[in-house]
C-alpha cells in the first residue's frame, strides 16, 4: 500500500484547477466573450438533440465536481488510494469539458469540439472502469462525491458525443441527412446499445443508466414526438440500458458495490 500513499500537491492542485476551468468556461458569454453554448446548439439542432430542459442536468453535475475538487484537497483524502488511481484521469476528464465549453463558444459544434469531447468521455470511461473494478468497498463520501458523480458525467458524455458528432457532421454540411428520422434512428439505437454495453461492463452501475436514459426520455420527447422512428428507437435504447442495469445489479454484490 505504501506505492499509493501521500497524493502529490500537484495532483491534487491539478484537480481543483481541472473544476475551475470546467465550469468557469461556462461564464464567459456572460463578460461578452462568445456566443452561449445553447445558441451554438440551436445553430445546428439535429432530430437527436435532447430537448432544452436536460441540459439543466449540468447544474447537479458541476456541483458533484465542484465538491469532488474541494474534498479530494483535504489533508484528510492525501492517502487516499481510490483518488490517486483517478486523480489524473479526472484532471483530463474535466478539463476537457471547461476546454470543450470556450471552443463551442468561440467557433461552434465543428468536428474539432466532438474530438474534444471524445477525450473527455474516454478518461471518463477510464475513471469507470476503475470505480468498477474497485476492490474495496467504497465509504459514503466516496460513492456520493465520487462514483456518484463521475458514473453520471460519464453517461452524460457519452449522449452529448453522439450529439456533438452529429452536430458537428450538420456544421461541416456533411449531415443533412442526419436530419431524416430513419437515418437519425438507428444513431440513437446505437447509442443505446454502447450505453447498455458500458452499463453491463460497469456491474449494471445505476447512475450511469439513469442519467443516460434521462437523456433519451429529453429525446424521445423532442425528436420523438414529431417522428415516430425516433420515439420508437429512444424508447428501445431507454429498454435496453434499464434492462441492462436490472440485470447487473441483480446479483447481491453489485448493489452493494455502488449503493452501499
Amino acid at each position: 500500500m505504501n506505492q499509493h500513499l501521500h497524493r502529490s500537491a500537484v495532483q491534487r492542485t491539478a484537480i481543483v484547477l481541472a473544476v475551475v476551468v470546467q465550469i468557469g468556461a461556462t461564464f464567459l458569454p456572460q463578460l461578452g466573450l462568445g456566443e452561449p453554448i445553447g445558441d451554438r446548439s440551436d445553430s445546428v439542432r439535429t432530430l437527436i438533440t435532447p430537448a432544452g430542459w436536460a441540459f439543466a442536468i449540468w447544474g447537479p453535475l458541476f456541483f458533484g465536481s465542484a465538491v469532488y475538487g474541494i474534498w479530494q484537497a483535504l489533508p484528510a483524502q492525501r492517502d487516499n488510494v481510490l483518488l490517486e488511481k483517478i486523480g489524473w484521469a479526472s484532471v483530463v476528464a474535466l478539463s476537457a469539458q471547461g476546454v470543450w465549453a470556450i471552443y463551442t463558444q468561440f467557433a461552434n459544434l465543428t468536428f474539432v469540439s466532438a474530438i474534444i469531447i471524445l477525450v473527455s468521455l474516454v478518461a471518463l470511461l477510464m475513471i469507470l472502469r476503475t470505480l468498477t473494478a474497485f476492490e474495496r468497498p467504497f465509504s459514503r463520501a466516496e460513492r456520493s462525491i465520487v462514483a456518484i458523480t463521475f458514473s453520471a458525467l460519464a453517461a452524460w458524455l457519452t449522449a452529448a458525443s453522439i450529439v456533438n458528432i452529429t452536430a458537428s457532421l450538420v456544421y461541416h454540411g456533411v449531415g443533412g441527412g442526419s436530419a431524416h428520422p430513419l437515418i437519425a434512428a438507428p444513431v440513437v439505437v446505437v447509442g443505446g446499445v454502447i450505453a447498455s454495453l458500458a452499463v453491463l461492463r460497469s456491474r449494471g452501475n445505476p447512475w450511469y443508466a439513469l442519467v443516460f436514459a434521462w437523456a433519451l426520455l429529453a429525446i424521445f420527447l423532442r425528436g420523438g414526438q414529431s417522428h415516430q422512428a425516433i420515439a420508437i428507437a429512444a424508447a428501445l435504447s431507454g429498454l435496453l440500458v434499464l434492462v441492462a442495469a436490472a440485470a447487473g445489479l441483480a446479483k447481491k454484490e453489485n448493489r452493494y458495490h455502488w449503493l452501499g
